[in-house]
Parts: structure tokens; C-alpha cells; sequence
């Protein structure tokens, strides 16, 4: 069986939920979807780009505890509550995954965890 590594960020629906941040299987790395939940457990404040600014710090800290890199990531999913948002989101996105170019899709959804969250973002990474 493969090893696999796991890693929290402190959110407080890794326990609730049973899940982790993220997995490493291999040189594969799965992030969770990730809400912009502060480390005292309360939402990011602000609008959807510094929403999106947390939830890429949790994504890339989580890649880089278990041994990757930004330029790692292969795969993002973007979850917003508003499609008048997809701008902002988008250009963050840019800024923390610009460089590997990974693929993309956003979404729009009816609601997230939270009735703050504007955005949930996911990944995946494939470590060399």
C-alpha cells in the first residue's frame, strides 16, 4: 500500500466533517476545498478577493507542508456565490498559480458552509 501524509490547517470542519487540508499519496497532492476560515476559526473578512487570498495561502501552505510548491499545481477549482465575482477571484488566482498554469474551472453555487463565504477553492499537485 502507498504511504499517504496528511496535513490540517485548523479549520474547524476538519474535525466536525473528518477530514484533512490536504493528502499526499505518491507525488500526488489533494487539497481540500478550502473556505477562508481564519486560524481563530472565524471567515476572512473583506470581499471575495481577500477571500480568495486566504483560501490560496491555506491551499499553498498545505501544498508546501507536505513537500510541494506552487508551481506544482495541475489542477484548481474555484466554487464562487456570485458570478460578478469571477473577476477578482480569477486575478488572485492568477497571482498564486499564474506560473504553473494549472487547469482551471470556476463555478458558481447556490451556497458554501458559511453564509460569509464568497468563495471555496480546491487543488491538486504533482510533485517531481
Amino acid at each position: 500500500m502507498t504511504e499517504r501524509s496528511r496535513t490540517t490547517s485548523g479549520s474547524p470542519y476538519e474535525e466536525k466533517f473528518g477530514f484533512a487540508r490536504a493528502v499526499r499519496v505518491g507525488n500526488r497532492i489533494t487539497v481540500a476545498g478550502t473556505g477562508p476560515v481564519e486560524d481563530d476559526g472565524s471567515t476572512t473578512p473583506g470581499d471575495a478577493a481577500a477571500q480568495a487570498e486566504r483560501c490560496c495561502d491555506l491551499i499553498l501552505a498545505a501544498i508546501e507542508d507536505l513537500g510541494g510548491e506552487a508551481e506544482d499545481v495541475v489542477r484548481t477549482r474555484m466554487f464562487l456565490t456570485d458570478p460578478n465575482d469571477q473577476d477578482a477571484v480569477g486575478a488572485v488566482h492568477r497571482i498564486y498559480f499564474g506560473g504553473a498554469k494549472p487547469a482551471a474551472t470556476m463555478a458558481g453555487t447556490a451556497w458554501l458552509c458559511r453564509p460569509e463565504w464568497k468563495v471555496e477553492i480546491e487543488a491538486e499537485a504533482i510533485v517531481d
